[in-house]
Parts: structure tokens; sequence; C-alpha cells
């Protein structure tokens, strides 16, 4: 919960001015969530349709409680709940490697991982030990709004790619335009949250063949760092590209917070290819990082748990019951939407200004995120990460809107 804090710049000076900044703009997602909250003690929880947070609704798989509970009755506590090595328990990371392996057919190792707290903190560390004052690094409109933050941790500099919305497939020439000799890096989310689309494998192989030339131009290397929590949520079939067999300097940044459903207990890990440009300088200074920026490791018990259960899911069967109700719903009420290949978010196509939609939405207890948030107004993001009860109730509202804002 945040208190609310209204102050003048001159009244600031006991926090640092981009605190007191972030302070006043707080995240439109946190501010959905906070006003949701709000909302359900005046009307009930079950009377307010929040769609605002990607906070997954149905639990975790059984073989995670068993896992745990398991580990704490047979594995010593000293090696439970001692520290490590800041990359994390080897046989984790081994662990990890072999599933990878199995799955992508790699050959990576244990000194290729890193365990780190959530896909939030993987991206800080691997930003940390990256950049340098300065240094660009590229997103690719609608993005997560996070990132600038991240990047700015990091006194690196954002530079938004504008969005494609024909389709949500990053444009390889905007991509081109926007590269100069200060970018190192480039961040790619896919399945992509706002949008709910799959970046395809012609998409990453123009992308990868643009860095390709600018490294070879500029001189240095470039890297594609693959932000991928949503990689196990892709629906009818659709194949999520694995980037490392498409851009050596590829690192990819993983979360066990939607696939397993355990955003709370903030696990993940970070992918560094021996094939990278200077990989043993940037591993031992991403184990650094992990130390300097307070995370120290992640989590024990949790690190010991996922590794027995990597070939587990949460319940992708009901997000798709989710994702076919609501876009459905949505299209037979008049609003134009992208249809979501992956991840639990639908995009919807806004009849007015987003934040006015979103202001109009809230008279009906519905709760979603404008897009302007994520550098793409005129759309709203509509999390389905929800009970089926909540977007049947929603559909009504939905129908209500289309009718005042469209028909």
């Amino acid at each position: 919960m945040l208190i609310e804090v209204k102050l003048t710049m001159s009244q600031s000076h006991n926090i640092s001015e981009r605190m007191f900044e972030l302070t006043q703009k707080n995240s439109a997602v946190r501010e959905m969530f906070e006003e949701g909250n709000r909302l359900a003690a005046l009307y009930g929880r079950e009377n307010v349709y929040d769609f605002s947070l990607g906070n997954p609704y149905f639990p975790a798989p059984e073989a995670v409680k068993t896992a745990i509970s398991d580990i704490l009755e047979n594995e010593a506590s000293t090696f439970v709940h001692g520290y490590m090595s800041n990359s994390g328990y080897a046989d984790v990371r081994q662990a990890v490697a072999d599933n990878i392996n199995r799955r992508f057919g790699t050959g990576f190792a244990a000194g290729n991982v890193i365990m780190t707290v959530g896909a939030a903190g993987g991206l800080n560390v691997i930003l940390k030990t990256l950049l340098n004052p300065g240094d660009e690094v590229l997103v690719l409109a609608p993005y997560f709004l996070e990132y600038g933050n991240y990047i700015a941790n990091a006194d690196g500099v954002l530079v938004v790619v504008p969005a494609n919305t024909e389709d949500f497939q990053p444009d390889a020439k905007a991509v081109a335009a926007a590269v100069t000799s200060k970018t190192k890096a480039v961040i790619i989310n896919n399945p992509n949250n706002p949008t709910g689309v799959i970046y395809s494998e012609d998409t990453i192989r123009k992308i990868s063949e643009v860095l390709k030339q600018k490294q070879k131009e500029y001189g240095h290397a470039i890297y594609l760092l693959s932000d991928e929590p949503y990689r196990e949520l892709a629906f009818d079939g659709a194949e999520v590209p694995w980037l490392t067999k498409y851009y050596r300097n590829t690192i990819v940044g993983y979360s066990w917070s939607k696939s397993l459903s355990l955003p709370g207990e903030r696990i993940g890990y970070l992918l560094i290819p021996s094939e990278a440009d200077d990989y043993e300088l940037i591993y031992n200074a991403a184990c650094i990082a992990t130390r300097i920026l307070g995370f120290v490791n992640a989590p024990s018990l949790i690190q010991r748990a996922v590794a027995r259960c990597l070939d587990e899911s949460t319940d992708i069967a009901a997000y798709d019951l989710n994702r076919r109700l609501l876009y459905s719903g949505l299209k037979k009420a008049g609003f134009e939407c992208v249809y979501p290949q992956g991840a639990f978010y639908l995009w919807m196509k806004t009849p007015c200004d987003d934040r006015q939609f979103c202001a109009a939405a809230k008279k009906h207890n519905i709760l979603v995120v404008p897009g302007a948030s994520f550098s793409c107004p005129g759309y709203v993001r509509i999390a389905y990460c929800v009970g089926e009860d909540t977007i049947r109730g929603a559909l009504p509202g939905f129908e209500e809107l289309a009718e005042e804002l469209i028909k």
C-alpha cells in the first residue's frame, strides 16, 4: 500500500529527486490495483472487475507444495536456508540448464545460469552489468512500463521504438533506425506484455539481422535481452522462438511467476551463453551485481523447489477459456481487439482517449490500464488472469460502455 503524498519540489529535499518524481507518478497498473481495493471495500470484491494487474488467479501446481514440504522435512536446514554462491545452487543451475537443453536442443551448463530474484531482478542485474552512464537501451512499444525504471537504475537511456499498430509485430526497419553508436542492448518481451502477441520467427530473424549489421557498423556488441516470463503461456499451438538460436549475443531472463503462479516468491534466472561476447566477464560481473544490488542470491528454498518442478505448469486451459470468452465478448460488443496468442493480456483499441475510457470503465467498476502507460495511447490492456466469473460479470459493463462510446 502506498500513502498518497503531494509535495512541491522545494519540500522534497529529504529524498532523491528521481524518487520524488516517481512518488508523484506512480505506475498506472499499481494505481488501478489500489483503486480496485478501494472499490472492493465499497461495493464488495465480487462486484469489482479488476483487470489491472498480471497477478495469476490460478494456484501453483500441487507439485510445488509437495516439493517445499519434502525439502523442509528431509534436507538439512543449513543447506536449505543458508548462503550459497551469488549465482545460486550449482545443482539447481545445472537442472535448469538441462531442462532448457532438452526443450530447445541447446548445450548450456550450470556456468551459463544465474538464479535471480524474479525476471525483474534479473533484468536489473544484467543492465547493471552491461551499462555505462548514457548507454542506450531500445524497447519496443508497447512495452512493459517498468523497463524505463530498470534502465534508469543503471544510468542508461531509454529509447522507444514506435509501435507497429497494424499487427504489433516489431518493425525491423524501425529498430534499425533507432540503433545508434550508443546502443548497448535491446529488450524483447515475447510473448508480449501488454499485447499478448507472439513475435514470429520471421520478426526475430529480421531484428537479429539488423543487430548483426549494426554490431559490424559500430564495432561493439549489442546485446539482445529476451524477457520471457510468459514463454509457457502460448495458445493454439503457437511456438515462441528461442532467441539464442538466431543471435549469439542474446541473454535470456526468465521467471516462474506466471508458468508456476509464483509471482510473490520472486524466482527466475538469467541465461548467458558461452558464445556471447565477453561471456566470462559478463557472467562474473552479473554475479557481483546480484550481490551489490542487495539481492545477494535468489531465495534459497524456492530455488530448490523449482528445480523439482521444471516440467510442471499452471492451468493453461483455464487461461485459454478466459481468453476466448473475453475476446469473443468484446468483439460482440463492438470493440476492436488484437487476438491474443500468448501471455494473459488482451489489447483493445479504445473508441476515445484511452485515459477517458479507463475513467468511463471505472464507473462500471471495471479496471483496465491505459495504453499510454505502455507508450502506445489509444488502447487499453485487460489482464484476464482472473476467475471466469470476473469476466462474465464484466461483459455487461463492457456492452454498456460500447453503447455509450461507440454506438
